[in-house]
């Protein structure tokens, strides 16, 4: 049997290789998956945008997350999801590496073609 104990379970694709006592992990699990851009309201917290990190219950944890303060150009945040908004009259805030946001009450996909990025009022 080619040096391998049957008694051993079978490993065809093992996530982590340890060699001289130093682990490695297959490049495809070395990273989260990372979650899509959506935009978040809260109960008494605001209106959010990042890239959804986890959702349980009502807690949501967000990356680069940046705060809508007020918008222009579109009448719902579903709007604002599908087709953006008035980036020059509309004011978000610069993005924070994390935020966790309690007592979510909606969560809303963003479209891939809509750039809501920081916008500074000038």
């Amino acid at each position: 049997m080619s040096g391998m104990n049957p008694m051993e379970p079978k490993m065809a694709n093992p996530k982590v290789i340890s060699i001289d006592g130093v682990d490695y992990v297959r490049a495809a699990d070395a990273s989260p998956k990372l979650g899509p851009e959506v935009i978040i309201r809260t109960y008494s917290a605001g209106v959010h945008v990042g890239t959804l990190k986890s959702r349980e219950g009502r807690e949501v944890v967000l990356l680069n997350a940046r705060r809508i303060y007020s918008w222009q150009g579109a009448f719902t945040l579903n709007a604002i999801a599908l087709n953006g908004l008035d980036r020059k009259n509309s004011r978000i805030s610069l993005p924070v590496p994390e935020i966790t946001l309690l007592e979510a009450i909606e969560v809303i996909l963003v479209a891939e073609a809509v750039d809501l990025t920081t916008t500074e009022k000038k």
